[in-house]
């Protein structure tokens, strides 16, 4: 054992033995019988918690799951059955009728907490641990069973524990017939049980060679599962260095890990068996690895990431609800930020043009929500399959790819020039003569725009929507696309809400000259946005890959330009068979350069140490540890160059003389994690703080400890006070 983590667990061990235990109940437990324990929540200054059911009632001889449900105050955090380099694990002593009998507690995956140079496994927040009761069959119905269990929590902080003696009473009643689940409990005790690690049939060894611990596991559900993250852990101290990094390897029937042994192992070799929970991306499982050379077919495949976090609590039913409702409302706040301006245009351009002809006005609506669905429904489909592959994406994703930023600059070019009057869409079904309209024509043209929305719309996310994506990414697929819909829904509410209200649109003024200048003047918008994809790509591609999409851009506008000339021919019935072809060849030779752009050699990754008004170095978990191993708060901002949220927020709270000086006066480090182009490990630690996409803003406090998450959108004064509360 290190000597930081022996001395720890002797302070730790002197304080059990010096402080009285912190107890819910004022009567010593001898003297307490079943009619002295109340049923309930039982609270003390940290932890609140009850014993509460999986089903509503027991039949005589069955099994039913009780569960222990802990809420723990934030900033505190309880133990796995291994608390890791110091702790306790929850212990419950049980006092039950003649009979009835209790299992072992079914421990859910834990999370890894880092203090200082020790990782402990725990839990925080809602906690669910459920236990097996075994029901006589001389039970009767219509009775009521006191179940009573004396339990031991050790509540930690990053500065203190406190052991908190509880006895919890649950009365279970006895009846005949199938029980329905709980209403309050079972769905979310259900999911707990369904996801906690079980024996699974797996194969494993482990050898020690070399100073390093080599543990192989395979077949059961590890053949053919294409793991693609996986961490060990084991059920006993000592066995592993539980602050020590975790790799390995995926081969064709199973997978290894390369582990650093822990003080038992060091000093006394390997002995028996290793046993514990291997944990991957597609499930967890309890292993007992027996003494032994690596299984074959454990080798000679893809790297392993030890970045491996419990299922998470968002897959219960109050949480998908609660996610569904987050994100119609971040749907509808999304209509309210910049990078969704320029669809604003197209809208407002769209609801000028059909304001007064009611029928019209709807199918528009209803057609534009037709669009944002389908796309979102598209872009979710395509998240959840490029998960289950075992990629590491998020929202935003298709922007992390210098071909998508090129088309998407030459289309919001294409419609800013449709909106100027060089070109117009549709208009040889309109018939000739007929002036450009201020929309694209007809219902495919309010489908589209629905459509645009959407892939406009990627590079924010608005508030409360983070949350929803982040748990869409986690959740059941049916969960996840319902999700996605609710989102869409919320941006497309408000327009479809005008489209279908004759009296809001009764209010717009007739149509006229003025919807052609308002039509040029929404033209702007996407100019500015074609301007921004373009910086975007610069910065993805540099210099080279700038000159061949602005190569694009210009034949991309004299080749729309003469596509509209030959429109203007045809409409004054001259022949423009010539023009046409010569605008199709100058508009493929555009898509030509688009592509070819596209491919141009990729920059090699930026840092911004020492550059802007906050000097700054680059993100990595490891550089996180560093500073909070010396003792030094740490600011985190997950930022793109594609992302104007975060430009924003960075123009506004993070570039102020107020804010580089709490940073000095904090003594802090500044981090930046640039998602620009894709960065697995970026990816990983947004799933890892419940975030799909940027931006994300962390505070850690000096000494170790999880992070504060800061708001989406940033002001000079939170960040400064943030800083200044530590």
């Amino acid at each position: 054992m290190r000597p930081i983590a022996f001395l720890f667990a002797l302070l730790f061990a002197l304080g059990l033995w010096i402080a009285p235990p912190v107890t819910a109940q004022p009567v010593s437990r001898p003297a307490q019988t079943a009619a002295m324990v109340p049923a309930g929540p039982q609270k003390s200054e940290n932890i609140e918690a009850e014993l509460v059911p999986l089903t509503r009632w027991a039949a005589p001889g069955s099994t039913v799951v009780v569960g222990v449900h802990q809420k723990i105050a934030p900033g505190w955090h309880t133990y796995w059955r291994n608390p890791g380099d110091s702790g306790g694990p929850t212990t419950l002593d049980w006092r039950l009728p003649p009979g009835v009998e209790a299992g072992e507690i079914v421990w859910p995956l834990p999370t890894r907490q880092r203090l200082m140079s020790l990782v402990n496994y725990g839990y925080s927040g809602e906690v669910y641990l459920p236990v097996p009761i075994e029901i006589p069959a001389s039970a009767r119905p219509g009775t009521t069973l006191p179940l009573i269990a004396d339990a031991l929590f050790l509540v930690c902080s990053d500065q203190m524990c406190v052991p908190v003696q509880m006895s919890l009473r649950l009365d279970l009643p006895i009846r005949e017939g199938t029980p329905p689940l709980d209403p309050d409990h079972g769905r979310a005790l259900q999911t707990v049980l369904e996801a906690a690690p079980r024996p699974a049939g797996i194969e494993a060894r482990a050898v020690l060679k070399d100073g390093v611990l080599t543990l192989s596991a395979a077949g059961g559900p590890l053949a053919g599962a294409d793991p693609s993250q996986a961490y060990f852990y084991p059920f006993e101290g000592g066995v592993i260095d539980h602050a020590a990094a975790q790799s390995g390897v995926a081969g064709p029937n199973g997978l290894s890990l390369n582990l650093t042994p822990g003080a038992d192992l060091k000093t006394g070799g390997l002995t028996g068996p290793v046993s514990g929970v291997l944990a991957t991306d597609v499930g967890a499982w309890e292993i007992t690895a027996q003494p032994g050379p690596p299984l074959t077919g454990t080798t000679g495949g893809k790297p392993l990431s030890g970045e491996v976090e419990p299922v998470a609590a968002g897959t219960s039913l109050g949480l998908i609800l609660q996610s569904v409702l987050f994100a119609f409302v971040g749907g509808l706040i999304l209509n309210l930020m910049p990078c969704v301006f320029p669809i604003l245009a197209m809208k407002a351009a769209a609801l000028a043009a059909s304001a007064h002809q009611a029928r019209e006005a709807r199918r528009d609506g209803l057609l534009f929500l037709a669009g944002v669905l389908s796309s979102f429904l598209i872009l979710a489909v395509v998240l959840l399959v490029l998960r289950a592959g075992g990629e590491a994406i998020g929202w935003g994703f298709q922007l992390q790819s210098p071909a998508v930023i090129a088309g998407l600059a030459l289309l919001m070019l294409g419609v800013g020039l449709n909106l100027s009057g060089v070109f117009h869409v549709g208009a040889g079904l309109q018939g000739a003569g007929v002036g450009p309209l201020s929309r694209l024509p007809g219902g495919m043209g309010a489908f589209f725009t629905g459509v645009l929305a959407v892939v406009v719309a990627a590079p924010c996310t608005a508030p409360f929507m983070a949350a929803a994506l982040g748990a869409a990414l986690l959740a059941p697929w049916p969960a996840a696309l319902a999700i996605f819909l609710m989102l869409g829904l919320g941006l497309a509410l408000p327009y479809v809400a005008v489209s279908l209200s004759p009296g809001l649109l009764r209010r717009f003024p007739r149509p006229g000259p003025w919807m052609e200048r308002l039509k040029g003047l929404l033209a702007f918008p996407m100019y500015g946005a074609a301007l921004w994809l373009v910086w975007v790509f610069s910065r993805q591609t540099g210099a080279d890959g700038l000159a061949l999409l602005m190569a694009a851009a210009l034949t991309t506008a004299f080749g729309l330009w003469l596509f509209g000339l030959t429109q203007a021919q045809r409409g004054l019935g001259r022949p423009a068979r010539l023009s046409s072809i010569a605008a199709l060849i100058i508009l493929a030779a555009a898509l030509a350069l688009a592509v070819v752009a596209g491919r141009a050699p990729v920059v090699e990754a930026r840092t911004s140490a020492g550059t802007g008004p906050l000097a700054s170095a680059p993100w990595s978990g490891e550089a996180v540890r560093a500073a909070q191993d010396q003792g030094r708060p740490v600011l985190v901002n997950f930022t793109a160059d594609w992302c104007v949220t975060c430009k924003i927020n960075e123009r506004a709270a993070l570039s102020s003389p107020r804010v580089a000086q709490a940073l000095k006066t904090a003594n802090a480090v500044y981090l930046v994690g640039d998602w620009t182009r894709r960065d697995d490990a970026i990816t990983r630690e947004l799933e890892r703080r419940g975030r799909s996409g940027v931006p994300l803003y962390l505070l850690y406090p000096a000494n170790g400890g999880e992070p504060r998450i800061l708001p989406q959108l940033l002001t000079e004064g939170v960040v400064v006070d943030a800083l200044k509360a530590g």
